[in-house]
């Protein structure tokens, strides 16, 4: 909205030329994003608190966790809303990429929120929807994003399968390989998200670290000197997407500054369930899909220690953690909530610079 509104005045006014600038606009957006966080964050919090929209800790849970009992949740609004209003603000809004992820996130994020009002209306942790309906309405709308991304791809490449290290391996996937990669992504990435978000600012930084490496990989597929240098695949227009990274981490990081240990707030499955497929969406955008895996390694990590645990439990009827997702287990473990938060961020960044070295090593 206001790129247009600056591209108008720039006729009059030369300066405003430097917002036609990607990088510039991914500055202003995430500083925008944040700015929006902080101020927004204790007006949402008071109001939660007020209408006692407070998070429900399960009884199976580890003991810890009952004094978050009451804490408000559903903080997750104020992310996607953030994140919305930003890019509306300063993306192109002529970009399929743009209208496909914001599209994509605030799909998810209505998911999550009707899944935490009935968390909430029934007073019951782990009684929000069911397993089923949630699932379902996830495929509906991580299918309906490959599909379109599918129809709407312009070239070989934009469905092509990129295997890092290996600079002359792309994989056609044809339409169903396609879709189905595009859906296993979008969908796995957003459960793997809201898998994570069980310790306070355990989620959001993982997520704003790779989103920072997914704005940067964005920028440079959509040019096409760097993708040529560094031999990756040329995407037109993705470089658009850093404007919409660049609002995802400066939600993010206003939203941690609540979200920190002892939270004051909870993003809830509004913002998880938003966030992981907002990530899902732009890595297949970007082509680089198993790079995002490397980099959400995190993400993963706890999302196969459940599947683990359930699969374990049921063929044996014993448990491989000492509670599933793994972070659980090292709270049992007696390692303090902190630490293991901090450490897990550090792994994450760790990843990311794996992930970010496949670009160059190929």
């Amino acid at each position: 909205m206001l790129l247009w509104l600056t591209d108008y005045l720039s006729q009059f006014l030369p300066a405003f030329g430097v917002f036609q600038y990607l990088t510039f606009r991914t500055m202003v957006s995430a500083g925008t994003a944040m700015f929006l966080s902080l101020t927004l964050g204790p007006m949402l919090i008071r109001k939660l608190s007020s209408h006692q929209i407070g998070e429900v800790v399960r009884e199976d849970g580890p003991s810890s966790h009952q004094s978050k009992a009451g804490t408000p949740t559903m903080g997750g609004a104020l992310i996607v809303v953030v994140i919305l209003t930003t890019t509306i603000l300063w993306g192109d809004l002529g970009s399929r990429y743009v209208l496909i992820v914001l599209s994509v996130t605030l799909a998810f994020g209505a998911i999550g929120w009707i899944d935490d009002y009935v968390k909430i209306s029934r007073s019951t942790a782990g009684h929000g929807l069911s397993a089923k309906w949630k699932y379902f309405f996830q495929s509906v709308f991580g299918f309906a994003a490959a599909v379109v991304l599918y129809r709407t791809a312009s070239s070989a490449v934009d469905t092509a399968l990129i295997v890092p290290f290996f600079k002359a391996i792309s994989i056609p996937l044809g339409t169903f390989g396609f879709i189905f990669v595009g859906y296993l992504i979008i969908v796995g990435m957003s459960n793997a998200v809201n898998l994570t978000d069980g310790l306070d600012g355990l989620a959001i930084m993982p997520t704003v670290i790779v989103s920072a490496a997914l704005g940067l990989i964005a920028y440079l597929v959509g040019n096409i000197e760097f993708s040529t240098y560094l031999q990756i695949p040329y995407v037109p227009g993705a470089g658009e997407l850093s404007v919409f990274c660049g609002a995802l981490i400066g939600a993010g990081l206003g939203f941690l500054w609540f979200n920190a240990y002892p939270a004051q707030i909870f993003m809830g499955d509004t913002g998880s369930l938003a966030l992981g497929s907002a990530i899902g969406t732009v890595g297949v955008m970007v082509r680089h899909e198993i790079v995002l895996l490397i980099m959400g390694g995190l993400f993963v990590l706890e999302a196969f220690s459940v599947i683990v645990q359930v699969t374990a439990f049921k063929l044996t009827g014993k448990r491989v953690f000492r509670m599933a997702p793994i972070h659980h287990h090292f709270e049992l473990k007696g390692w303090p909530e902190p630490k293991i938060i901090v450490r897990f961020w550090i792994i994450t960044l760790m990843l990311v610079m794996l992930g970010l070295s496949t670009l160059k090593l190929r």
